[in-house]
């Protein structure tokens, strides 16, 4: 029986691990035993599997490369893979949570985020700002921040940074401000009125917060009931677009 293309790249974990080292160049049957640590018992089998379906070929050398249908099979497959992997890494949190906030071009592009990692609230510090994260924005000097909740604890921070003259930009949804422009009106001010700082409003309903400065990147989405749970996706990868995407549809606050 002929075996799919799908199930020979995909249903076997040493077929694949086999496409995806190669793409790297050709290598000898003893390289790739050496490069994935096994045996030939294990390896040979597949590796005349991946032959005969036509994937990669054997040369005069005896080294194995990608076939030209080889080599447009790994190129579509990796991001598939990276895409799995990040749902995969924390599977819960996102099956759980809404990202809907994320346009669709950077959902496309999911399997960028890379080595990212979650970054759990201490539940004896619940409600205050973990002090990592406090401590890395203080000394960030660029600041861009789009929120769509409002925290009291961080208009103490916002005055920190002014004082610094840290480069900083605010997206603030409609709610976020106008519960600072009736609770904080004198600190929203302050906000406008810096040398240093942008304010803008978004009068989208989303719900989301993103932080990206020089040193970190930080992304929060609620989960499918509307509610904050303190959990953090820390990474370097587009985060950055994000903001970039919500700043070009917001409108820049002047006065109050």
């Amino acid at each position: 029986m002929k075996i799919s293309l799908i199930d020979l790249a995909f249903l076997s974990e040493k077929r694949k691990d086999v496409l995806l080292l190669l793409e790297e160049g050709p290598k000898t049957g003893d390289e790739i035993k050496t490069a994935l640590n096994v045996n030939s018992t294990s390896i040979m089998p597949q590796i005349k599997k991946l032959k005969e379906g036509r994937l990669i070929v054997q040369d005069e050398k005896n080294s194995y490369r990608l076939s030209d249908m080889g080599e447009i099979v790994v190129e579509k497959m990796e991001p598939l893979l990276d895409t799995v992997r990040v749902f995969e890494e924390n599977y819960d949190y996102w099956i759980n949570h809404d990202f809907t906030a994320i346009p669709e071009h950077l959902l496309n592009r999911i399997d960028e985020l890379g080595n990212y990692f979650m970054l759990e609230a201490d539940l004896n510090r619940l409600f205050e700002v973990p002090e990592d994260f406090k401590n890395n924005l203080l000394e960030s000097k660029n600041i861009k921040i789009f929120l769509s909740y409002f925290n009291p604890l961080y208009i103490e921070i916002y005055s920190e940074l002014i004082k610094k003259e840290a480069d900083m930009c605010l997206i603030l949804t409609e709610p976020v401000y106008d519960r600072m422009k009736k609770d904080y009106r004198e600190d929203l001010k302050m906000l406008i009125e810096s040398k240093s700082a942008e304010v803008y409003i978004c009068d989208k309903n989303v719900t989301l917060k993103d932080v990206v400065t020089e040193r970190f990147c930080s992304l929060v989405l609620f989960d499918k009931k509307g509610k904050f749970d303190h959990q953090r996706l820390m990474s370097f990868d587009w985060c950055g677009e994000l903001f970039s995407y919500y700043k070009d549809m917001s409108r820049k606050l002047e006065k109050i």
